[in-house]
C-alpha cells in the first residue's frame, strides 16, 4: 500500500511532534535540577539558569528599565540562589521559577530603598496606612523589628498583584516617581497609571481584610 505525499508529510509530521514531546518529558524537571545540585553536582545549577534566564531578566528588565543594572540585579539573584541552596534553605514546593522571581522582586525593592535612602514612601493620605511607618531614626530596636516586618507584610502583598499593578506600585512607593513619570516610564496615560494605582490598593486591602493583617505597631 502506497502513502500519498500528503500522507507520508503528515506522518513525518507526526512523528516529530512524538520525538520532540518524548525529548521534553525526558528532561529533567526544575525539582530534579534543585535535587542534584543540592547533591553536589554543579552543572544542573548551569542547565537551571540557561532554563528560565529570559524570564527572570526580562522581569527585571520591565522594572528597572536599564540594563546594567538588569545585569547586577540578574547575578545577585542567583548568587542568593546558591547560597540558599547551599544553605538548603529552599522547600521544593514546586514553584522555582516563583521563588526566584521573588528573590528578583526582592533585590529590586532594596535596590529602589537604598537609592533613595528614605524609611518612608507615601505622602497621599489614601495610601497612608498601607505604606507611611514612623520614621526609623525615631524607633526604638523593637520598634525597628516590627517597621522590618511591616515592610515584608507590605512586600508580600505587592507580589501577589497583577503585574501592571505591582509595576506601578514599586515605581510608586520605591523609586517615587511621580505618576506624570510613571505614564511615561510604563508607555501608558497617567489616568491609566493612577487607575493601576487605584486598584492595586482596593486589592491589596481586600487581601489585608482576608488575612486579618493590621500594618501597625501595636
Amino acid at each position: 500500500m502506497f502513502l500519498h505525499m500528503g500522507d507520508r508529510f503528515s506522518g513525518s509530521f507526526v512523528f516529530k511532534k512524538i520525538s520532540m514531546n518524548l525529548i521534553k518529558d525526558n528532561r529533567p524537571s526544575d525539582q530534579e535540577l534543585v535535587k542534584q545540585y543540592m547533591n553536589g553536582k554543579a552543572e544542573s545549577m548551569d542547565m537551571l539558569i540557561e532554563r528560565h534566564k529570559d524570564r527572570i531578566y526580562t522581569y527585571i528588565f520591565l522594572i528597572v528599565k536599564n540594563q546594567e543594572l538588569t545585569e547586577d540585579i540578574f547575578q545577585d539573584t542567583f548568587i542568593k540562589v546558591i547560597r540558599s541552596l547551599r544553605l538548603k534553605k529552599y522547600q521544593d514546593n514546586g514553584k522555582f521559577v516563583a521563588w526566584v522571581l521573588r528573590i528578583a522582586h526582592n533585590l529590586i525593592i532594596d535596590h529602589f530603598r537604598k537609592e533613595k535612602q528614605k524609611n518612608t514612601f507615601s505622602k497621599d493620605d489614601y495610601e497612608l496606612d498601607i505604606f507611611n511607618t514612623t520614621k526609623f531614626a525615631e524607633a526604638n530596636c523593637e520598634d525597628i523589628l516590627v517597621q522590618e516586618q511591616i515592610h515584608d507584610e507590605v512586600r508580600c502583598l505587592v507580589e501577589e498583584l497583577p503585574d501592571d499593578q505591582r509595576e506601578v506600585v514599586i515605581l510608586r512607593h520605591y523609586k517615587e516617581l511621580s505618576f506624570k513619570d510613571i505614564a511615561e516610564h510604563t508607555g501608558v496615560s497617567i489616568n491609566t497609571a493612577l487607575g493601576r494605582m487605584r486598584y492595586a490598593l482596593i486589592n491589596m486591602r481586600k487581601m489585608m481584610e482576608e488575612r486579618n493583617m493590621v500594618l501597625t505597631a501595636i
